[in-house]
């Protein structure tokens, strides 16, 4: 009987273990890399960047907008944990469901018989979560503004 992350191995090979056969596959596995770890991180740093410089640089007044971007580049790090979660089963072998799969739309560089793992799948629910955030995070940011112009 197969272990319950069987499924999780890409030609046999669990993801710390794999190396590539060829420059395509290598540059598809960074490719995701990029597409799904870093983005959110990036953007994850990014926000935590400009709080770090709003509370530093500018006076008391501005701190709450700081304080904001703290809040949403810690929301945005513990979004980025889930989505590199899941991105685990973006690395591995076609596996039962992947029939359900083979009806997506065909991109630029998919038209060859050779397939990198499964198919490239929108983290749908991530994203929406990521917009909800991100759009909270402006209208306080507005409202803030707002408050600090007729406040002075």
């Amino acid at each position: 009987m197969s272990s319950p992350l069987a499924h999780r191995t890409y030609r046999g090979h669990r993801r710390n273990s794999f190396e590539a056969s060829d420059i395509n596959e290598l540059v598809e596995i960074r490719a995701r890399q990029r597409t799904f770890h870093g983005a959110y991180s990036r953007t994850a740093l990014g926000s935590l960047g400009y709080a770090l410089t709003i509370l530093r640089l500018f006076e008391p007044a501005f701190h709450r907008i700081g304080l904001l971007f703290a809040v949403l580049g810690g929301i945005l790090f513990v979004i980025s944990f889930f989505r590199s979660r899941h991105s685990i089963h973006d690395f591995a072998d076609r596996h039962k469901e992947s029939h359900l799969l083979d009806n997506a739309i065909q991109t630029k560089g998919q038209e060859g018989t050779r397939v990198f793992g499964r198919p490239f799948v929108t983290a749908g629910w991530i994203v929406v979560q990521v917009t909800v955030v991100v759009t909270a995070v402006e209208i306080a940011l507005l409202v803030l503004i707002l408050r600090h112009h007729i406040s002075t």
